[in-house]
C-alpha cells in the first residue's frame, strides 16, 4: 500500500438503508486517531437519528462531518424512494469531489440502493459509473474489482444484460480492465501479481466449438497483453482457473463470473473497488439491507475490512 492513502472520505450511502448505522459502528470501533483521518459525507440529520438508535452520539461528535445529500425530513429507514437515491448519490459525489480536490486520498462508500436512484431519474449503473461521471472520464475506463477471501476479481463488464455485455466486449475493453486491475494491485501493495483471464464461453469456447467470442475478444486481448510484456494465463474457463487458486488477480468478462465466487466465499465481507480513474473508491460488497435498516443490528465488519484494505492491512489479516 502506498503511503498516500492516509485520509479517507466516507460516504454514508442510502440514508434509508444500513449505511448510516454501519458508518457509525465502524467509526466507533476505530481508535480516535484513526477516526480523525476520516471525513464523513452524508446528511447530518440522518446520522443523528442513527446515533440515537445506537447510543453513539459521542462518535458523531468526534468526526469531521461534511453535510451532503440532505433530506427534507428524517430518514424513513427501510423505505425505497427517490429522495433517498438522490441523497446517496450526493453523498458519494461529495466524497469523490473531496478526493479530486486533494482533501482525501481515497473514498469509501456505504451501500446504495439502485432502485431508489433510478426512481430519481439518475443514470447510474453502480459506483464505477458515478466515479467516471464525476471524474469526467469515459465510463468504459472505470471498472469494478471485488476483493475478498483471498481473491481479487476485476470485471470487464458489470450491470447490464448479458446480451449488451457481449456486444460491448472487445479486446481493448479487456486490456483496459486488466491494466486497471494491475494498477490497483500495485496500490494495494502487490506490484507484480499473477494474472488469469476468464473466457467468455464455457472452456473459453473450446477452440471455437462453443462460439467465436473468445477468439475475437479474450484470446486477442491476451496476445496483445503478452506482446506488451504482461504475463497472463488464459483465457480459460472461470471454473478451472478459480479451482486452481494459483493467481492473485482474475479478470472476469461478466458480472456473475466475478460476483458469485466472491459472494460465496466472502458473504457480506468483501470490498468493491472502483478502479481506473484518478480517484480510488471502495464500497462494501453487500447491499443496503432495507429489511433491517434502523434496527441497530447491522454488522460493520465489511466496512471495517474495507477501511483496513485501504489503510494498508494485508488481505490475509482482514479474513
Amino acid at each position: 500500500m502506498t503511503k498516500s492513502l492516509n485520509r479517507l472520505a466516507l460516504a454514508t450511502g442510502d440514508p434509508h438503508g444500513i449505511g448510516p448505522e454501519i458508518a457509525l459502528k465502524a467509526l466507533a470501533a476505530l481508535p480516535e486517531r484513526e477516526r480523525r483521518r476520516i471525513s464523513v459525507h452524508g446528511p447530518g440529520r440522518v446520522l443523528e437519528q442513527a446515533a440515537d438508535v445506537l447510543n453513539l452520539g459521542h462518535v458523531l461528535g468526534s468526526v469531521q462531518l461534511v453535510e451532503a445529500g440532505t433530506l427534507a425530513d428524517k430518514a424513513r429507514f427501510g423505505v425505497v424512494e427517490a429522495s433517498a437515491g438522490v441523497s446517496a448519490v450526493a453523498a458519494a459525489t461529495s466524497a469523490i469531489e473531496a478526493c479530486r480536490r486533494g482533501e482525501a486520498d481515497a473514498v469509501i462508500a456505504c451501500p446504495h440502493h439502485e432502485t431508489a436512484i433510478h426512481l430519481a431519474g439518475i443514470e447510474f449503473s453502480g459506483y464505477p459509473s458515478l466515479v467516471a461521471h464525476v471524474c469526467e472520464v469515459p465510463q468504459d475506463e472505470v471498472f469494478l474489482m471485488l476483493v475478498g477471501a483471498g481473491l481479487r476479481i476485476v470485471h470487464a463488464t458489470l450491470h447490464e444484460s448479458v446480451r449488451c455485455a457481449l456486444e460491448r466486449l472487445s479486446p481493448e475493453l479487456v486490456i483496459r480492465a486488466t491494466k486497471a486491475g494491475l494498477r490497483a494491485c500495485e496500490m494495494l501493495g502487490d506490484p507484480d501479481p499473477t494474472v488469469a483471464l476468464f473466457g467468455i464461453n464455457p472452456h473459453a469456447s473450446e477452440g471455437g466449438l462453443f462460439g467465436p467470442e473468445d477468439g475475437e475478444v479474450t484470446i486477442a486481448a491476451a496476445a496483445i497483453l503478452r506482446a506488451e510484456g504482461i504475463a497472463i494465463e488464459g483465457p480459460a474457463g472461470a471454473d478451472m482457473l478459480l479451482s486452481q487458486r494459483r493467481h492473485r488477480l482474475y479478470v472476469a468478462m461478466l458480472h456473475d463470473q466475478g460476483h458469485i465466487p466472491i459472494k460465496l466465499l466472502a458473504p457480506k465481507a468483501a470490498s468493491a473497488l472502483s478502479i481506473g480513474a484518478q480517484v480510488l473508491l471502495s464500497s462494501v460488497g453487500h447491499g443496503s439491507a432495507m429489511d433491517i435498516a434502523g434496527r441497530g443490528v447491522a454488522s460493520p465488519q465489511a466496512l471495517l475490512r474495507t477501511i483496513a484494505l485501504l489503510s494498508g492491512a494485508s488481505e490475509e489479516a482482514q479474513a
